[in-house]
């Protein structure tokens, strides 16, 4: 899975997309990632968000919603 092709992906489709790794989350022994999509051409009030384990489990999570919602993403 090339993460780099898929978050360029999205942002050429006009949608924000952050990756983020909580320390604290992770030292508990919780999800640490975060993955959270939002923007153009998502509607005002649509946020795809999920906490996983690794990068992978969050677009696991992620992208077939992105891929419903209409966006067009690697596979």
């Amino acid at each position: 899975m090339d993460i780099v092709a898929i978050m360029q992906a999205l942002t050429e489709q006009g949608v924000t997309v952050l990756f983020k790794a909580d320390a604290e989350r992770m030292a508990e022994g919780r999800k640490p990632w975060t993955l959270v999509a939002t923007g153009a051409p998502l509607r005002q009030d649509v946020l795809v968000r999920t906490d996983a384990a690794s990068v992978e489990q969050c677009l696991a999570a992620c992208l077939p919603r992105l891929r419903e919602l209409g966006l067009s993403v690697p596979e």
